[in-house]
């Protein structure tokens, strides 16, 4: 996808992220630069429903801001530096507040999959703690530092959480984290409101990978257009590849 198109599409992933009640004023979604690999673009410190392009900034992975142009840039941009740095193959990464998602963080209680849709989460959703490493703080992540630290807790996974604070989320495609994001919330929603009606079955690891198996981008594509719309902004369809075995 050329640049142009690239920044276009991340617009439409802040807004969709906002109008699906992921991000609210805070929490930031990146791509990966697709002409820089040791690049990444994220928007100025701004709620990601009113992000434009020209609120857009390119920064090295160590969170240095190419072009700052007068822009002040999130603080917790390191995020998405230490996880472009620490796994080649993540193409963008979302950072949230997702409240449904919160009270794993905190309780004890582990965030699982429970329904096909939300198998993208994994099996298993590692918890990152701030304080283990660096005491009592204000839970944001403000350097290279902390970054790093939980970008070896997210390890190989697509999810980590952070307690006290919210997610990260990883993916190899804009398309691919929003869509994991959305449905992280979801899932934390079914999970909280299905233990007040007794005991949960929980996908398996092997369900798990056979949803992942069959799942193409059509699945996506089907996602982003809906969402797209709901949130106002242009679809532009991407090749659709792999087997189209998504029928529901």
């Amino acid at each position: 996808m050329a640049v142009t198109g690239a920044l276009d599409e991340l617009v439409t992933a802040n807004r969709i992220l906002a109008r699906e009640g992921v991000v609210d004023a805070f929490g930031h979604v990146s791509i990966r630069h697709p002409e820089y690999p040791d690049r990444y673009v994220l928007s100025r410190a701004r709620a990601p429903e009113c992000i434009d392009v020209e609120d857009l900034m390119t920064f090295t992975l160590d969170g240095a801001p190419i072009e700052p142009a007068r822009r002040h840039p999130y603080a917790e941009r390191h995020i998405h530096g230490a996880i472009y740095e620490a796994r080649p193959e993540i193409q963008a990464v979302v950072h949230n507040h997702s409240p449904s998602v919160i009270p794993f963080g905190i309780t004890g209680t582990q965030l699982r999959p429970v329904m096909h849709m939300c198998a993208s989460m994994g099996s298993r959703v590692p918890l990152w703690d701030s304080r283990t490493a660096f005491g009592d703080t204000n839970l944001l992540v403000t350097n290279m530092a902390m970054a790093r630290d939980l970008a070896a807790t997210l390890g190989n996974h697509p999810v980590a959480l952070m307690r006290g604070h919210g997610c990260v989320v990883a993916g190899s495609s804009l398309r691919d984290v929003v869509f994991n994001a959305v449905y992280l919330e979801l899932n934390a929603d079914l999970q909280m409101k299905a233990r007040s009606l007794g005991e949960i079955t929980f996908l398996s690891e092997r369900e798990v990978e056979a949803v992942l198996n069959t799942r193409s981008s059509f699945t996506y594509e089907r996602a982003w257009e809906y969402w797209c719309r709901r949130a106002g902004r242009p679809y532009d369809r991407q090749p659709v590849g792999g087997p189209l075995v998504d029928k529901i």
